[in-house]
């Protein structure tokens, strides 16, 4: 299990001051705290990006892997940001992401053709609403997948997020316990050993403080890791969860335990 830091977030008011006065010293600062903390990949959440997202999204790019040496996950709806993105890695990336709604596959899908990146497929109707159940999910994953196959993107590049969904929705319990089926599934859904992502922080989507948040995130973590899933997305800073995310990597592991 691949533990990618979500932290980098163009939402955060000094990650945002930074990138519009290009200054790289948070952003730096912030892509160290993460590999320090364990973070084996780091998200750059540029938002939608509406003004310079060319520029913005390169800087990020440079200014991260001039940091650390880790993989890097672009996560932006703007395709002129994504597209610059990808072209300033230095190493393959993580295309964030595809979905079956008309725009993305018209405007994302064409950018991992053209790429060696990586690409995660969100399980969404093509209406961008979430599926409410494991059927629904599975249906959006088949369909999905022969799209990314059809543009001539191989199983083995593509990543599912079956969309964790917040507890506060008032199915959002039951929606969770389809998701943990869906990863179990996927495989043998669709006949290849596909990777799988969640997003850890939509869970607590509303939370009213960070206690409440790591305990229901510190639950939920090692039922993610026990039915199988290749990577959460998580805030790479909060030292009790990443010990949880670490620990539950050692347990799910297929290599030897030990306890260093």
């Amino acid at each position: 299990m691949i533990i990618v830091a979500d932290n980098l977030r163009i939402t955060q008011s000094r990650i945002a001051r930074a990138a519009e006065a290009r200054d790289p010293v948070p952003i730096r600062h912030m892509a160290l705290a993460c590999r320090d903390a364990g973070a084996h990949a780091i998200d750059i959440n540029s938002g939608p990006l509406t003004r310079d997202p060319a520029k913005k999204m390169s800087f990020l790019v440079e200014t991260v892997q001039d940091a650390v040496d880790l993989p890097l996950v672009l996560d932006t709806t703007n395709p002129d940001a994504m597209a610059a993105g990808l072209a300033a890695c230095r190493r393959p990336a993580i295309i964030n992401g595809v979905s079956l709604e008309a725009d993305k596959l018209a405007r994302i899908l064409p950018l991992a053709q053209a790429s060696d990146a990586d690409l995660i497929c969100y399980l969404l109707r093509p209406d961008g609403h979430v599926p409410p159940d494991a059927a629904g999910r599975m249906e959006a994953a088949v369909a999905l997948f022969s799209r990314c196959q059809a543009a001539g993107i191989e199983a083995a590049r593509l990543i599912i997020d079956p969309i964790v969904a917040p507890l506060v929705w008032q199915d959002g319990n039951r929606q969770n316990m389809a998701l943990l089926e869906v990863v179990r599934t996927l495989p043998d859904l669709l006949g290849e050993p596909v990777r799988t992502i969640a997003g850890l922080s939509n869970l607590t989507s509303g939370a009213p403080d960070a206690a409440i948040r790591r305990r229901y995130q510190g639950v939920f973590l090692p039922m993610l890791a026990a039915a199988g899933v290749s990577m959460i997305l998580m805030n790479g800073l909060d030292e009790k969860l990443m010990a949880v995310a670490l620990a539950s990597r050692k347990i799910t592991t297929d290599s030897i335990f030990s306890w260093s």
